[in-house]
């Protein structure tokens, strides 16, 4: 089940990526580069930060695949995925869960302390998406008003709280991808974000 999810957490991101990539009216290679970074990218500094190298990308060309099948249908229903103006949120949305999921996984196995789990759990969700927006000149998600890494934290919180209730691990990983993308989903339906600072110099 834990690889399952990461090979859909990494379709979801490689097609957020693409889909973004064509919105921004890249060329195929860099719609091909943006998928790429955009799904990888987050679990490339988790496994540089905790030592392990080479990155499982590198060791698993499943991984390739499945980013290069996610480029070539965000080309092949481009005009689909359009008009289905949801589209990008929702494998935006799923990606997130999977990831942070992942993330807090990573960090038991070598048996780190759960706050640092919770932020390799974040940052494999978060920091594919900043890399694609810093490469297409946009402001990362996770430093604007919107919600975003605070509800991969709140997963992490969720997942420990179970871990403590030793319920079994399929329920755990499944209840945590749940919280984590129905929040999310709820935050854009009701416009919830947190508040911004004005610190303009006058």
């Amino acid at each position: 089940m834990f690889y399952l999810l990461d090979i859909i957490g990494t379709m979801a991101f490689a097609l957020s990526g693409a889909l973004t990539a064509m919105n921004k009216r890249l060329d195929p290679f860099g719609i091909l580069i943006i998928a790429f970074v955009t799904a990888v990218g987050g679990g490339t500094l988790r496994d540089v930060l905790i030592g392990k190298t080479p990155v499982g990308w590198m060791l698993n060309l499943n991984y390739v695949y499945v980013i290069f099948i996610g480029y070539i249908l965000a080309i092949l229903f481009r005009k689909r995925f359009d008009k289905l103006r949801k589209s990008l949120f929702l494998f935006d949305t799923i990606g997130l869960g999977v990831f942070t999921l992942i993330g807090l996984e990573k960090g038991i196995s070598i048996g780190l302390h759960p706050i640092i789990c919770t932020a390799l759990g974040t940052m494999t969700a978060c920091f594919g998406g900043v890399i694609r927006d810093i490469l297409c000149n946009e402001i990362p998600v996770i430093f604007r008003k919107e919600i975003y890494a605070t509800i991969c934290i709140l997963g992490g919180i969720v997942f420990f709280m179970l871990k403590k209730g030793n319920f079994p691990d399929e329920l755990i990983q499944l209840v945590t991808s749940l919280v984590i993308i129905i929040v999310r989903l709820l935050v854009v339906k009701f416009n919830w974000s947190l508040p911004t600072f004005d610190l303009k110099l006058k």
